[in-house]
């Protein structure tokens, strides 16, 4: 028996025209939608007059469920994959089936939409040839500034998702780690009727989301860094020679930060771990 087919089918991130006549085609076609959540696919069905089978398949049960959907596949059974909104993939665990259906030798075939973090970027008004998705950042505040610290030097434009109640202090977060002068921009509600841009440096962003309360869903998207001028040793010799000449631990940092091109927040937790394990 010919396995089935697994589809990957793009919905509309907030305006239900985005949709495509092939994905509409698919969903109308297959024997079985797997969705995240089924109340919110049952919106969209009804809305286009679909009448299927919808099961659920998201994080929390991805485990269990993935390999009953390979076994329905392999039954000859076809099923398109859907997220509550966007292309499946891309920050959920539609990943994970593709894997095992390949793995399976399962056909695999992408039913293009639209992407939150895409529609983001090009209206961006930054660089767009070389950019990073990153998905969202960790939850844990000393995680997020870890990873952040991690990012100052790609040079890549840089995208994120972020819930709205954590909006202002991930702006202030990066703000601190990656420069405050970085330019960003920050998209809401993306395709919806209430969709805004904020465009501006990173502190003035994190100065008006705390003033203003966000709410929907957004995008944050960043100027990239300057990558780093030699072994990532370097700046720190130097920093550690400055120290040794009697510069303070502020001036040195500052230093370091224009001649090696390192975040001054990093260089000066660096000079003050130098000063405290220097020999008295």
């Amino acid at each position: 028996m010919m396995p089935g087919t697994l589809y990957l089918v793009g919905t509309p991130i907030g305006n239900l025209e985005d949709i495509t006549l092939r994905a509409l085609t698919t969903l109308r076609a297959v024997d079985l939608i797997a969705c995240e959540d089924t109340r919110e696919t049952r919106k969209l069905l009804a809305h286009f007059h679909i009448d299927k089978p919808l099961t659920s398949y998201h994080e929390h049960n991805q485990r269990g469920a993935g390999p009953r959907l390979i076994e329905q596949l392999q039954a000859g059974q076809s099923i398109a994959v859907v997220t509550d909104a966007g292309m499946p993939g891309i920050s959920d665990p539609g990943t994970a089936l593709v894997a095992e259906a390949i793995a399976a030798g399962i056909p695999v075939v992408p039913i293009p939409g639209p992407t939150a973090f895409v529609a983001a970027l090009v209206a961006s008004g930054l660089p767009t040839d070389r950019f990073a998705f990153e998905g969202f950042l960790p939850r844990e505040p000393k995680l997020r500034r870890r990873r952040l610290r991690e990012l100052v030097h790609e040079p890549r434009t840089l995208i994120f998702y972020e819930a709205p109640h954590r909006v202002a202090e991930t702006l202030a977060d990066m703000a601190e780690t990656l420069g405050p002068e970085r330019r960003a921009s920050v998209g809401r509600e993306l395709t919806k009727r209430f969709e805004t841009f904020q465009r501006g440096r990173l502190d003035e962003l994190a100065v008006h989301y705390t003033r203003e309360a966000p709410r929907g869903e957004f995008v944050l998207v960043l100027e990239g860094g300057q990558e780093a001028s030699g072994p990532a040793e370097n700046w720190r010799e130097a920093l550690s020679g400055l120290l040794e000449s009697g510069m303070k631990a502020t001036e040195a940092a500052k230093a370091i930060a224009k001649s090696h091109g390192v975040n001054r927040q990093e260089a000066y937790e660096a000079a003050l771990a130098i000063r405290e394990n220097a020999p008295s």
